[in-house]
């Protein structure tokens, strides 16, 4: 891991090793990393499978193919384009050495003389006589390497626009509204051609090519940059004190073991150690922590430079793409920080007694012990961001048409790794994936699938309450296939991943009882609690951040009931615009969001079971389940009362 320091040079810096770029490396996701520094995380990936087809981003998980993947692994990083904008605005020492783009695909350093405006290549002069001779590229226009340093202009001038990485470096021609995505002609028409607003960014519309406020969006991007050093300054120090608490409590003890008697020699040793065992663990957490702020810093710089130079030099359209990647990258900057500022604590060590330690001094050593503990008080640092908890835009989700499918009724939702979906088709007894842009990938028969609960990337849990079983898939390179089958003794509907193999599940068990129960992968039972619910059963489970709290939805007595993981009731919420609750789930924040299937609503909760709202506006008239994609900050609601069966809710 790269030493976690802000450099002082304020260009821009490789999110992995925190230096300063080498060759950068351009991601779909508009993210960029030195040429080495993208291949090493390549070869960790390539470590951990057998076969890799493609990568996720280090930064923000987006997956990302490169050109050629037949090419071995040890080429990918090279396949990826080169982010010649980036590099045109590195301090010109990085510029005046940069290698031969063509010769470092074959493994080759060779010094860089010119560069192709066309192919946006960096040539030496052997491959620069070559590229003049061939038929295709004799007319490329070549500058020098001095006008590509000294004007970053000179790369936007000569460039058509934003390329695909999907089709072979066609150019990027339309946008569509609907799915938010730049497209090339290909892409328009594979995946596009049904879509009611694409736009075509060849002709002159200033309306829509100004839509964004690129400087909203610089400052925006300056804004996170501002959050995250402040929280990289609070861990940094606190890192720093930590040493002096430690050998503050050594002190401390050593004093206490004088003042009592010899017998406290053992005690001491024990809390020197465990003192020592408590600052590595909690010193290796800051570290890491700091290091991913930090490397998230330098993204948002990188991020910002490049919009501000394309901005200072580019064209409407180049603004307009390069704006809009740029604020798709915001919501996982501000889902970063919310998550980084919620999950992380501020460490002091200090060290507590009991009132009883003057008078034991007559006791055994095995009682001296019991008497003095090591205390890691943690709290939460308040940094100031604001949380936004208000809907702005809802979307219907252009479901491509799945094959042998009629009258979905979509139970359950789960969100997979490369913002995939995966739902649970009642109706057709299907459990469906779907691309990030909702095209149909692949589907599953199974009996009824009522909820569904992903475990990790690659594995998901389905319950199926007809059959009293919960079925365990695998989700490897967009297949689905069964990996183990657990048996319940009553009937599971609701179905949450908890932690160490443990799924939580909530049914019915015999007539006006519903039960809540903690099993784990083999079918033991861990825990079991029953409770009266007379005219009612359960829908759906989801559980907060800490896998403390389990959230019940309980239609026939219209209520939602909030039990700890030991199924002691904490709090239930059923007012009288809640008809029938389905679908539950919860926020970055924790805050619980119930569905209202026949008050066609949607109630944001706080931890508490306090109301913070009940969304009205465009709720559908049924919805069933409930899931949010924290990585692109919204939610997803299924509708099962008409042909529009997925709701995309989005954030301010």
């Amino acid at each position: 891991m790269a030493s976690a320091k802000i450099d002082n040079d304020d260009g821009p810096a490789c999110p992995i090793c925190l230096g300063q770029f080498k060759m950068p490396r351009q991601l779909p996701c508009a993210h960029s990393f030195c040429q080495s520094c993208l291949q090493s995380y390549i070869s960790t990936k390539v470590e951990n499978k057998s076969t890799l087809k493609q990568i996720e981003c280090p930064l923000c998980k987006q997956v990302a193919r490169p050109s050629r993947n037949d090419q071995p692994t040890c080429q990918w990083a090279s396949l990826f384009p080169a982010n010649t904008l980036l590099q045109s605005i590195l301090p010109k020492t990085s510029n005046e050495n940069r290698l031969c783009d063509a010769c470092n695909t074959d493994g080759v350093s060779a010094l860089a003389k010119g560069f192709c405006t066309v192919c946006e290549e960096a040539l030496c002069d052997e491959c620069l006589k070559v590229h003049r001779k061939q038929k295709m590229s004799k007319n490329h226009t070549v500058i020098t390497m001095d006008e590509l340093i000294s004007n970053p202009q000179n790369v936007l001038k000569f460039a058509d626009g934003l390329t695909c990485s999907e089709h072979g470096g066609e150019s990027i021609k339309f946008y569509c509204s609907d799915h938010k995505v730049a497209c090339c002609g290909t892409c328009s028409f594979l995946g596009h051609k049904t879509c009611a607003n694409v736009i075509d960014l060849m002709e002159d519309n200033p309306n829509v090519l100004n839509q964004y406020n690129v400087g909203k969006v610089i400052g925006d991007l300056k804004n996170v940059e501002s959050h995250l050093k402040k929280f990289y300054e609070m861990t940094e120090s606190n890192i720093n004190t930590l040493g002096s608490q430690v050998n503050g409590l050594t002190d401390t003890i050593a004093e206490v073991r004088r003042k009592i008697n010899a017998a406290l020699d053992d005690l001491e040793t024990r809390v020197k150690e465990e003192a020592k065992h408590q600052y590595k663990e909690e010193t290796v957490k800051k570290q890491e922590e700091s290091h991913h702020c930090l490397s998230l810093m330098h993204a948002v710089k990188n991020s910002y430079a490049i919009l501000e130079t394309v901005c200072k030099y580019g064209n409407e359209t180049q603004k307009f793409l390069m704006a809009e990647k740029m604020t798709s990258q915001l919501s996982f900057y501000y889902t970063q920080i919310r998550g980084t500022f919620d999950n992380t604590d501020t460490v002091k060590f200090q060290l507590e007694f009991t009132p009883l330690v003057e008078s034991i001094l007559s006791q055994s050593l095995e009682y001296i012990e019991k008497l003095v503990t090591i205390k890691c008080a943690k709290r939460f640092p308040l940094l100031g961001l604001q949380k936004p908890t208000k809907v702005c835009q809802v979307e219907k989700a252009d479901v491509v048409k799945v094959p042998d499918v009629t009258k979905p009724y979509y139970t359950g939702i789960t969100i997979l790794s490369g913002n995939r979906v995966m739902l649970a088709d009642w109706n057709n007894s299907k459990c469906i994936l779907l691309s990030s842009t909702y095209q149909f990938i692949s589907s599953f028969t199974l009996s009824k699938p009522w909820d569904i609960s992903v475990m990790d990337n690659e594995e998901v849990a389905v319950s199926l309450p007809e059959q009293n079983k919960i079925q365990i898939m695998s989700i490897h390179d967009d297949n689905i296939s069964p990996i183990r089958t657990i048996t319940t003794k009553h009937p599971c509907c609701g179905i949450a991943y908890a932690m160490h193999n443990t799924i939580v599940i909530a049914g019915t068990c015999g007539t006006d009882k519903y039960y809540l129960s903690l099993i784990n992968m083999n079918g033991d039972v861990k825990s079991f609690h029953h409770f009266d619910c007379t005219g009612s059963y359960c829908n759906h489970v989801a559980l907060d951040k800490d896998k403390t709290r389990v959230y019940v939805t309980s239609s026939g007595n219209n209520s939602l009931l909030c039990f700890d993981i030991d199924g002691n009731i904490q709090f239930t919420y059923s007012p009288d615009n809640l008809r029938f609750p389905s679908g539950v789930s919860v926020d970055w924040d924790d805050n619980i969001y119930v569905l209202g299937f026949n008050s066609h609503n949607i109630h944001q909760l706080s931890p508490d079971g306090s109301v913070i709202q009940v969304i009205q506006d465009g709720v559908p008239k049924n919805p069933r389940g409930i899931c949010f994609d924290k990585s692109k900050y919204l939610f997803y609601v299924t509708n099962v009362s008409d042909a529009d069966n997925l709701y995309v809710y989005h954030f301010k």
